[in-house]
């Protein structure tokens, strides 16, 4: 079951239209999230290729309020999705690093983990853990995180359900909504994780957001 929360923060004019759904990565994005063989080497590399591609001049996408757009939609799903264990937060697709800084403050561990090494080492800001890796193949144990942060990445349902302990929550964050590249609805988010899941979701500025837990599960302690 998703409840979704009214929206307090309004949507200021000049959203830019980056995707529709046409957009070759939005197409990735859902075969990923719903066919577990979506994510091939070959289609990996390509990736990685992109992005590594793109890590020089990455920062520099934050000018024309898109920094702000990030800032204000992470931090309304924070502040209105309810407690959230405090304790291991994966920043999974992390990039550079734009919304590790919310993150810090919020959890007693934050890594950050990202397929493009060009990306990693230009990582700047909030002091956290950084590693390489295939969010397909994370480097954690069964259980071992108390969310999962996901901001304008990919969706690896089966990843996210193993890494994740009994009462952790998914952070799921599209900085522009459904003008984000790499989105899907709360929805289907809700749809892709194996098992029963239940969350809130909303709208805040250009954004979207879900957070989700396991259907029953006890929350925070």
């Amino acid at each position: 079951m998703l409840r979704v929360l009214p929206r307090v923060i309004p949507e200021a004019p000049g959203r830019p239209e980056l995707a529709g759904e046409d957009h070759p990565m939005r197409k990735v994005t859902r075969q990923i999230a719903f066919d577990p063989d979506g994510w091939t080497p070959e289609r990996a590399a390509k990736v990685l290729e992109l992005f590594d591609s793109l890590a020089p001049t990455w920062d520099q996408r934050d000018g024309g309020g898109r920094g702000d757009a990030l800032r204000l939609v992470l931090g309304d799903a924070l502040d209105r999705a309810g407690p959230i264990r405090p304790g291991l937060c994966l920043e999974v697709g992390c990039g550079t690093g734009s919304a590790t800084g919310q993150l810090v403050p919020r959890f007693a561990g934050v890594v950050g983990l990202d397929l493009s090494y060009e990306m990693l080492v230009r990582a700047s800001g909030a002091p956290s853990g950084r590693l390489q890796a295939d969010g397909a193949n994370l480097p954690v144990r069964n259980g071992g995180a108390d969310a999962v942060a996901l901001v304008n990445a990919f969706l690896f349902p089966g990843e996210v359900n193993r890494v994740l302990g009994p009462t952790g929550a998914v952070i799921w964050v599209n900085t522009l909504g459904d003008r984000t590249p790499i989105h899907l609805p709360a929805d289907d988010v809700l749809a892709a994780l194996p098992g029963d899941w239940e969350g809130v979701a909303s709208e805040a500025g250009w954004g979207t957001w879900a957070v989700l837990r396991r259907a029953g599960s006890a929350g925070p302690t």
